[in-house]
C-alpha cells in the first residue's frame, strides 16, 4: 500500500495513536498509518468535517460501528477503536501489510483461474462472518481487498450497514465505487447479503480481466450499465464464467448464498490447481501462502513398482510375524530376483563401522557370537528388545578362573602365615630362656642375686 508524507493540515495524534503516514484518501475522510503507545500499527480513517456535522450520519454512523465489533473472521481487518463523538468522528481497524488487489492486477495483469477461486473462496467465508453479524459492506472492491501474506483481507467497514438499512442517496453522502454497485443500490433499495455477492462477483471478474464487468466511463453510464445491461464476461475463464454470472444477477433473489458461493470456490480452486494455470503468485507479490493453497502438493502415496514391493513388504510380516526394513522413499526398490551381495574381505576393509549401517550416522551391528549349536544368544535389554550377548561357556569358564585364583590366593596366605614356627601355628607357648649361673648363690631375693 503506497504510503505518503503527512500534510500541514493533517492531524499528528487523533485519541491515542500517533499518526506517521497517509495511506489514502476517501469519500469518507482521510485513512492514516498509526499506532499506539504498546507500538500496535492501525489504519485510521478520520471522517470529512461536512458529514460530520451531519447528525443522521452520526447516528448511522454509531450504529454500524456497533454492529462492526461483533464481526469476527480471519478475512477481515479488525475494529481497534473508534471515537463517535469527536469533532471529527473515527475509527482505527488493524493495519494490514500487503498490496491491494487492484494494484496486483494493475502490475501484473490478470491473475489464474486457482488464483481467483482461491481468493473468492476465502473473501466469501469472511463474507459469512460479516453477513453472521448482521452487516453488510456495501463496497466490496478490488482496492478495499489487501493480499496480505496470510490471505486476503477485506477492509474499509466504515459504509457498512445493518441488514435492512436503506442507502445514503442524497447529495455528498453517495457511497460505493460505479461498476461494483449492485442495482438496488443504485435504485435505492435496502441493501442484503446478496449486495455484497453482486460486488464480489463483479471484483472476481476484474480480477480474471483486469477490468470492469461493466467497462469504462462516466459515473452516470456506469450506472446505468449496472441497472439495465449484462455484464460482460467475456474473458472471464470457462471455469468461473457461469458462476459469476450468477452473482451479477440483477435480481437478488437469483444470486447464490454465501455459503454455497465459499463451496463452489473451493471446488473450483482445488480442480484449477492441478492444472497448467494453477500455479502461484510469484514471490513478493505480498499474496502470501494464506491464499496460494491453490497449488498443491502430489500425493506422496506410492505408485507402480514401488507399490508392489511396499504390498509384497506388508504381505510378509503379516505372515512371517516380522517386520521388514522400509525402503527410503528417495531410493529405488531393489529387484526382488537380485542376488544377495556377498561380504567378503575385500569389500569390508577399509570402511568405517559407524557407516556400514545403511544411513551415515548409523553403526553397523557388531559380529554376533553363537553358542554351541550355532544358534546366536539373544539378551533381553532394558528397553524389550533383543540383542546378541556373551556366550554362556565363556561365562562359566570366567567364574571357575575366578574361583579358583581366589582359593590359590588364599592358600598362599594361609601358607605365608605358617612359615613363622610350628609354636605359633600350633599355639603352644615357649618355655622362658635361663639365665645362665653368674657366680652368685640362690638368696631370698631370687636366682643368681648376691648376699647383701
Amino acid at each position: 500500500m503506497a504510503m505518503m508524507r503527512l500534510r500541514r493540515e493533517d492531524p499528528r495524534v487523533v485519541g491515542t495513536f500517533r499518526l506517521h503516514r497517509r495511506l489514502g484518501a476517501g469519500g469518507m475522510g482521510v485513512v492514516y498509518l498509526g499506532s499506539d503507545k504498546r507500538g500496535q500499527r492501525v489504519a485510521l480513517k478520520v471522517i470529512r468535517p461536512d458529514l460530520a456535522e451531519d447528525q443522521e450520519f452520526r447516528s448511522r454512523f454509531a450504529r454500524e460501528v456497533s454492529a462492526a465489533r461483533r464481526i469476527r473472521g480471519g478475512c477481515t481487518a479488525r475494529l481497534v477503536a473508534a471515537d463517535l463523538d469527536a469533532d471529527r468522528p473515527w475509527f482505527a481497524t488493524q493495519y494490514v501489510p500487503g498490496p491491494s488487489l487492484h494494484d496486483k492486477v494493475n502490475e501484473a495483469g490478470p491473475l489464474s483461474p486457482a488464483q481467483v477461486a482461491s481468493i473468492g473462496a476465502a473473501l466469501s467465508e469472511g463474507l459469512l462472518a460479516v453477513h453472521d453479524a448482521g452487516v453488510v459492506h456495501r463496497d466490496l472492491k478490488p482496492s478495499n481487498i489487501l493480499l496480505s501474506p496470510k490471505g486476503p483481507r477485506i477492509i474499509d467497514f466504515g459504509i457498512a450497514w445493518a441488514t435492512g438499512a436503506s442507502t445514503l442517496t442524497h447529495v455528498g453522502t453517495a457511497v460505493g465505487s460505479p461498476g461494483f454497485l449492485a442495482p438496488e443500490q443504485v435504485r435505492g433499495a435496502a441493501v442484503t447479503p446478496a449486495t455484497d455477492i453482486f460486488a464480489l462477483g463483479a471484483t472476481l471478474a476484474y480480477a480474471c480481466t483486469a477490468d470492469s464487468p461493466f467497462g469504462q466511463g462516466s459515473s452516470e453510464v456506469m450506472l446505468y450499465r449496472v441497472v439495465h445491461e449484462e455484464a460482460q464476461l467475456a474473458g472471464v475463464p470457462d471455469a468461473l464464467a457461469p458462476l459469476l454470472a450468477s452473482c451479477l444477477a440483477k435480481d437478488p433473489a437469483d444470486r447464490p448464498s454465501t455459503l454455497s458461493l465459499s463451496l463452489r470456490l473451493k471446488e473450483i480452486a482445488a480442480r484449477e490447481a492441478h492444472g497448467p494455470s494453477g500455479g502461484p503468485l510469484e514471490n513478493g507479490s505480498g499474496a502470501g501462502a494464506g491464499w496460494e493453497r491453490a497449488e498443491r502438493r502430489p500425493s506422496d502415496r506410492p505408485t507402480g513398482q514401488r507399490a508392489e514391493e511396499y504390498a509384497r513388504q506388508r504381505t510378509e510380516r503379516g505372515t512371517a510375524g516380522t517386520s521388514s526394513p522400509r525402503p527410503h522413499p528417495s531410493r529405488p526398490p531393489a529387484p526382488r530376483d537380485a542376488a544377495p551381495r556377498p561380504a567378503g574381505p575385500a569389500s569390508a576393509a577399509g570402511k568405517n563401522p559407524r557407516k556400514t549401517g545403511g544411513r551415515t550416522g548409523r553403526r553397523a551391528p557388531a559380529s554376533r557370537p553363537t553358542g554351541r549349536n550355532g544358534s546366536r544368544t539373544p539378551v533381553r535389554t532394558t528397553s524389550g528388545g533383543r540383542r546378541p550377548g556373551p556366550d554362556r561357556r565363556l561365562l562359566r569358564q570366567r567364574v571357575i578362573v575366578f574361583v579358583v585364583v581366589t582359593l590359590l590366593v588364599a592358600l598362599g596366605i594361609a601358607a605365608a602365615q605358617g612359615c613363622q614356627g610350628p609354636a605359633r601355628g600350633l599355639g603352644v607357648e615357649r618355655p622362658a630362656p635361663v639365665a645362665p649361673p653368674s657366680g652368685g648363690v640362690d638368696g631370698p631375693y631370687g636366682v643368681g642375686e648376691q648376699n647383701p
